[in-house]
Formats: C-alpha cells, sequence, structure tokens
C-alpha cells in the first residue's frame, strides 16, 4: 500500500508542477492580478512535499525488504546492511532519477522561499520555467523509470544484490551532491529564460542568478571531488582520474559553469557580457541534461553508468533537444539587440574574465569532442572502434589548461576598465621571482629529483598564490586598522582567494602525483619484502575474514621505513555472497605528504599472491584543493547583497554597473 501511495505521490506533484507553469505564464500574462502571483510558490512546495513522500515510500521498501517491487529486487538484499540499504535507493536508474527529481523540487522551493530580492513578476517566471523542467523530469519517471513497479504474484524472497563497487560510503554522499550540482544549474537557466521571457536582459538579473549559480556549482565541485576520491580507493587501480566519458559529463557542466561564475561577476559588476552570460546560463544546463542523456541512454558502457534502455535515452534526448532549442530560440529573439554601454581596455579586468571564459568554453567543447567521438565514429562504422583515451585528452587538454592558469595569475594585478600595463607586468615578475625560490626550496628540502615540467607546475601553482597574496597586501595598505581592512572585505572576495587557492592546491597535488608516483606489481610470498621509494612492504601472509554479507581474503602488510615500522595494512579480496561477484578493497595509509596504497591481486601458488604497491606523494591534495575550491563557492553565498530583501530596479542596477 505504501508503495501505491508513493506512486500516486508522484502523479500529483506532475499535476502541481503542470499547474505551476501554467499559472506563472498566466499570472504574467495578467499582471493585474497580483494574487495569481503567488500560486506558484505555493504549488511548488506542495510539489516538493509530495515526491519526498514518494522517495520516503521507496526507501521504506528498501529498508523492509518489499522484493515485491521489481526496483528493490533487482537492487537490495536481504543481507545488505541498513545504511547500503537507504544508499540503493539511488543505486540503480530508477531510484536515481527519482533522487534528481527531488532534488529538482527542492531547488524549485528554495528560490520560491528565498528569492525575496526578487521582482514579483520575475520570481513568478522564474518558478514558471522551473515548473516546466520539472514536468519534463516527473513525466519521464513516471511514464518510462517508475521505481514503483511491482512483480506479482511471484517475486524473489532475498533479492538480488547492489553492485558491490556500490556498497561503499561514497554511494551515500557522492550521487547526491553531484546531483545538487546537476540539477542546480537549472535555476541560473531559469534566471536567464525568464530575463528573455520579460525582454529585461539588464545587469540586476546577474545579482539575482549569482547566488544561485555559484552554489550550485560549489556543490557539483564537491561532488566530482568525492567521485574522484571514490573511484581512487575503491577500484584499486591507484588512480584519481581516467577520463572516462561518464567522468567527463560531469565535467563539461563544471567547466561551463566555471565560465559562468566568472561571467555573472562582470555583468553583476560592470554590465558587460549581459548576452554572453544568459548563453552560458543556457548551456550549463543544457550540458548537464546532456550528461543525463549519456549516463542513462545505454550510449556508454562504464561502472558509472545506470541504464541501457535506449527508449529512455530516446526521451532524454528529446527533452535536451526541446530545452535547448527552445531557448536558444527566444536567445535570438531578445538578446540580439542587447549591447553593452560599459567599455574596457584589454588590460583590464573585464578582459581577463573574457579570457577565461573563451579558454573555459574551448576547453569544454574540446571534452565534448573528445567523449562523442567514438559514439560517432561507430554509430557511422558499425562494428569499427575509435578509442580516445588519456594521451589525447592531456595531449590537448592540458595546454589549454595551462594558459587558463596564467591569465588567473595575471588576474589579481588587473583592476575593472582599464590598468597600465606596467602595474600588471612589474608585480608580477616580482611575484614570479618569489614563486621560483620558494618552489627551488620546496624541491630542495623534499629531496626531490628535478622534472623540469613538474617543477613549472609548482612554480605556476605557487605563482598564483604569492599572487593571490600580494593582492591582500596591496589591499591593507595605507589602511590605519589593518585587522579591521582584512576581515572587511566582501564574502565573494574571500570565497574567490579560498578557490583560486584551492586551485593551485590542486595544481600542485597533480604535479606531484604525476611526476613522482612509484608502484609495482610483484609477487609475494610469507616474509617476503618489497621495497618502494624507500618504505618497506613485508607480506606477512592472508587470513579469511566474515563480512556482514560478504567473506574475503585479507592480506596482511606490515609497512617500515629506516626499520621504524609505520603501519599494517589489510587489502582485502572480497567474494559477496548474494551475487558471487568478487572485489578488490585496497589498503591505504593515507599521510599529509604521500599516501601508501596497497591492492591484494590473484594467488598465484605457493601461498604466493600477486600484489600491487603504491606510493604517491601528494594525491591527497588534489581532493584538499577540491574541496578548497568547493567551499569557496559556498563561501561567496555569505555576501550581504545576496541577503538584501528589496526590489532591485533595473535603473539601480544599471548605474551600478557603469
Amino acid at each position: 500500500m505504501i508503495v501505491e501511495l508513493g506512486h500516486f505521490c508522484l502523479i500529483l506533484a506532475l499535476i502541481l508542477v503542470v499547474g505551476q507553469a501554467g499559472l506563472a505564464f498566466l499570472a504574467v500574462s495578467n499582471a493585474q492580478n497580483h494574487h495569481w502571483m503567488h500560486l506558484p510558490g505555493s504549488l511548488a512546495t506542495g510539489a516538493f512535499l509530495f515526491v519526498l513522500l514518494a522517495f520516503s515510500a521507496l526507501t521504506f521498501a528498501f529498508l523492509h525488504d518489499d522484493f515485491s517491487v521489481q526496483y528493490v529486487a533487482e537492487n537490495s538484499n536481504s543481507r545488505l546492511p541498513d545504511a547500503f540499504k537507504f544508499s540503493a535507493v539511488w543505486g540503480g536508474h530508477e531510484g536515481s532519477f527519482l533522487l534528481w527529481t527531488l532534488v529538482a523540487t527542492g531547488w524549485t522551493l528554495a528560490v520560491a522561499m528565498f528569492s525575496g530580492q526578487l521582482t514579483e513578476d520575475m520570481k513568478t517566471r522564474v518558478l514558471g520555467v522551473l515548473g516546466f523542467v520539472n514536468a519534463g523530469f516527473l513525466i519521464f519517471l513516471i511514464f518510462a523509470s517508475n521505481p514503483f513497479e511491482r512483480m506479482l504474484p511471484v517475486y524473489p524472497q532475498d533479492g538480488s544484490d547492489l553492485n558491490p563497487l556500490l556498497q561503499d560510503f561514497g554511494l551515500i554522499v557522492h550521487p547526491p551532491m553531484l546531483y545538487m550540482g546537476y540539477v542546480g544549474f537549472a535555476v541560473p537557466f531559469a534566471f536567464a529564460i525568464a530575463t528573455l521571457w520579460a525582454g529585461r536582459l539588464d545587469a540586476a538579473w546577474a545579482r539575482w542568478s549569482r547566488p544561485w549559480t555559484n552554489a550550485a556549482w560549489a556543490f557539483l565541485t564537491l561532488g566530482i571531488t568525492l567521485g574522484s576520491y571514490w573511484a581512487y580507493y575503491e577500484l584499486g587501480w591507484g588512480g584519481w582520474w581516467f577520463w572516462d566519458a561518464v567522468e567527463n559529463a560531469s565535467f563539461m557542466p563544471w567547466l561551463i559553469g566555471t565560465a559562468l561564475i566568472h561571467s555573472l561577476a562582470a555583468t553583476e559588476k560592470r554590465g558587460v557580457f549581459r548576452s554572453w552570460t544568459v548563453l552560458l546560463a543556457i548551456f550549463a544546463f543544457s550540458f548537464s541534461l546532456l550528461g543525463a542523456f549519456l549516463v542513462r541512454s545505454g550510449v556508454l558502457t562504464s561502472v558509472h553508468t545506470f541504464a541501457v534502455d535506449p527508449e529512455r535515452g530516446l526521451y532524454i534526448l528529446a527533452f535536451l533537444v526541446v530545452v535547448i532549442g527552445g531557448s536558444l530560440a527566444l536567445y535570438a529573439m531578445r538578446a540580439v539587440d542587447v549591447k553593452s554601454t560599459a567599455r574596457f581596455s584589454l588590460s583590464g579586468r573585464e578582459a581577463m574574465l573574457l579570457a577565461n571564459n573563451v579558454i573555459l568554453v574551448v576547453t569544454t567543447a574540446v571534452v565534448l569532442a573528445g567523449t562523442l567521438a567514438p559514439l560517432i565514429y561507430e554509430s557511422l562504422f558499425e562494428g569499427d572502434k575509435l578509442s580516445v583515451g588519456p594521451p589525447w585528452f592531456n595531449a590537448v587538454f592540458v595546454p589549454l589548461v595551462t594558459l587558463l592558469f596564467l591569465f588567473m595569475v595575471l588576474s589579481p594585478y588587473s583592476r575593472w576598465r582599464s590598468t597600465a600595463v606596467s602595474r600588471i607586468v612589474v608585480p608580477a615578475i616580482g611575484s614570479l621571482l618569489v614563486s621560483v625560490v620558494l618552489s627551488s626550496l620546496f624541491f630542495w628540502i623534499g629531496g626531490a629529483s628535478f622534472e623540469p615540467v613538474a617543477w613549472s607546475y609548482v612554480t605556476l601553482a605557487l605563482w598564483i598564490v604569492v599572487g593571490l597574496s600580494w593582492d591582500m597586501a596591496n589591499n591593507l595598505r595605507n589602511k590605519r586598522d589593518r585587522i579591521a581592512a582584512l576581515f572587511g572585505r566582501s564574502w565573494s572576495y574571500y570565497g574567490m582567494w579560498l578557490g583560486h587557492s584551492g586551485m593551485a592546491v590542486c595544481i600542485l597535488g597533480v604535479a606531484a602525483t604525476l611526476y613522482y608516483s612509484d608502484e609495482r606489481d610483484v609477487r609475494m610470498q610469507p616474509d617476503d619484502v618489497v621495497v618502494l621509494s624507500g618504505y618497506e612492504f613485508r607480506f606477512l601472509g592472508v587470513d579469511q575474514i566474515e563480512g556482514p554479507n560478504y567473506v574475503a581474503d585479507r592480506g596482511v602488510i606490515e609497512v617500515s621505513m629506516d626499520e621504524s615500522p609505520i603501519a599494517s595494512m589489510y587489502p582485502e579480496k572480497r567474494r559477496y555472497l548474494s551475487s558471487g561477484n568478487v572485489m578488490t578493497e585496497a589498503a591505504m595509509k593515507p599521510r599529509f605528504f604521500v599516501d601508501l596504497y596497497v591492492a591484494l591481486g590473484e594467488p598465484v601458488g605457493d601461498d604466493a599472491w600477486a600484489v600491487r604497491v603504491h606510493y604517491k606523494p601528494f594525491v591527497r591534495w588534489i581532493w584538499i584543493g577540491g574541496a578548497l575550491i568547493g567551499l569557496g563557492g559556498f563561501i561567496t553565498l555569505f555576501d550581504r547583497r545576496y541577503r538584501r530583501r528589496r526590489q532591485v530596479r533595473e535603473e539601480v542596477a544599471l548605474e551600478g554597473a557603469v
């Protein structure tokens, strides 16, 4: 009965979001009746509550082992621990899209509740666009991906099982965080469409849209970071990014979103790039939908994908065409006549942000081409396959982002409108010299061999941080109360500072990991020792252990350096009882400057096992940097400009921009 109630709640939610979109259109068409403008917000609240009830009903079915529900039977088992039964709710296609829809209606509710600074008609238009988008999601969920279908009268008593790769804490936190970013880009998309709909493409919409964009981008940043870390420790291969097509599906909207948050800053502060910023908002959400199509259509084969049903993919593709086609048609009608009156020189900060945008868009196009090329080639030449792997991506992607980082270095020295070239070049060269000295000291103290490319990127990372520090120090110069001046900047400034510093930390971690990692695949018997980068790994043998729903061979490895013990490591080779699948569970000894990583392979006779040992310097800094970048995005939300509960008139916005 509860399952049927959940299905009924989805139908009610669909009725409400259709009413939300329809009433919004009627309300702005009949602006005389202000009471109608309050209705879309109320309907958005009801839609979220009904989707939440549906999600709760599916969760109840999982926790109570209701295997008469087909989705539960396919993705759970009676032996599965309760924590994984809960995360199994979104472990497959149908449940994950229910989570997607819950997040979408949640973002809509947030807009309805926390947009007091919007004009009444603009808020109504935004909610109308979000209602249309949510209607598309709910139609797909109910008619093509219903998670509440029964298997009556015959159904399995214990269920199948959740994919062993997903029986991890990563499934609990990674998809919700990723979806908060993916779906969150629907909000700036709705602001952009509402602005075009109203025909008022002014700088005010950038102020309205900016906190929502920053929040979605921050969530997506943390989601990608968590996914990278999860793959690192779960898959047993010791890597942090492999240019997998599904990894790219989340990376492309992040790249466009990064361009969007910088373009919004220029539009808000100077009134420039207005039509371009709207276009970026449209494409950020469009790339999110493209990612959903790639993951759920069956066109990709990956451990990350959910569905292999082309019919579902056709619906998403049709919805994507409607969204992109309709948005671009409206953009063509409304934005073509928009011209900015603000002017800036090639040395102004606006030019730096424009260069940032161009490089990010080109980079996204490169990733898109590399992701879709094999699919297009295979569809044109049946039986033939085209491989586009890490070597190609690295060869094209790395030079582009290196150029992007150089503009990131120069940006703190520039000012709005125009900056004397000497005011950029002189402090930039001074900061570079300081960075060269610090980088050289870094390698000398660490005792690392000199690798020119690694040294260059470490210098670049330090150059970014030194430039940010110079900018902060320059702002404190000639201030009587420097402590008050230090803490008196806007939260947006601190968020920018932290985000760019996080990027520098990532660069340092990637450079050190790529050029100084070491690994060995060895055959080890009890008491065998392998030495890797000064660490001694002694294999003591294998014992058997039992988990809640698996049995495992567990290796025992003692790690020491200079005869001083450091850690005991226990890599496992698990066999899951329900499915019989065998999975590798790597063991790690995380340290601030280095990770020691061991994976247990297959037995090779005479009590010997195949063992892979890794030495990963600074690999953890990659995810620390990602966390700092995401935190920087969240910090900007505390900016007082976004908490003013007032209406922003177009004239005031334009005066402040120019």
